[in-house]
């Protein structure tokens, strides 16, 4: 039987001072910030890039991004599209293609290509999977696309607060979850120390 090709997505914002990291920028400054964040995702992508799986970008401003010269121009990129973070997560898990999807934040210096193996790996036995963050949220959120993904999914989620995982889980409606490892993602000086 065919196997379905595992679609990894990474969602970043354009480096521009004032417009990607602020709460670490009010900290470091705007320009420290986006330069962070700028050496981070490339860090970050040389990390994920991995024959295992299809990486694409997701990129935000929509047009900026697209035709950005910031990101690697061998990746497939996508629009994020308007909305808080669940419509265009949604709209990116409903979009990809058949079969099992992760997507990750741009913004956490721990991620291995070993973490996005397991989080795939889980989903051959859970119908979805996080990656914990220490704050309440999760730096990765993964379906395993049997069925159609609920439009439901981050309906009354908390955004930046200790209980987003919780909320999220809860808007699966009972689907089976596995939990991958918990990493450290960076908003303020203090997670940049850690």
């Amino acid at each position: 039987m065919h196997r379905m090709r595992r679609q990894l997505i990474v969602m970043v914002k354009e480096p521009r001072p004032g417009r990607v990291k602020t709460r670490l920028g009010r900290d470091i400054g705007m320009t420290a910030a986006a330069w962070w964040f700028r050496h981070q995702v490339a860090r970050l992508l040389r990390e994920v890039e991995d024959p295992r799986w299809h990486l694409s970008l997701a990129v935000s401003p929509d047009r900026a991004g697209l035709q950005s010269r910031f990101w690697p121009a061998h990746l497939p990129r996508l629009p994020q599209g308007p909305g808080n973070l669940g419509d265009r997560m949604g709209r990116l898990l409903r979009g990809a293609p058949p079969g099992p999807v992760c997507v990750i934040g741009a913004d956490i210096p721990g991620i291995r290509a070993a973490h996005v193996a397991r989080a795939f790996d889980a989903l051959g036995r859970h119908d979805a999977v996080f990656g914990p963050a220490h704050d309440g949220g999760y730096w990765l959120v993964g379906l395993r696309r049997t069925q159609r993904v609920p439009t439901t999914l981050f309906d009354g989620v908390r955004w930046s607060s200790e209980h987003a995982l919780d909320d999220t889980a809860r808007s699966l409606g009972g689907q089976s979850v596995a939990l991958i490892d918990r990493l450290q993602d960076v908003d303020t000086v203090a997670d940049l120390a850690r």
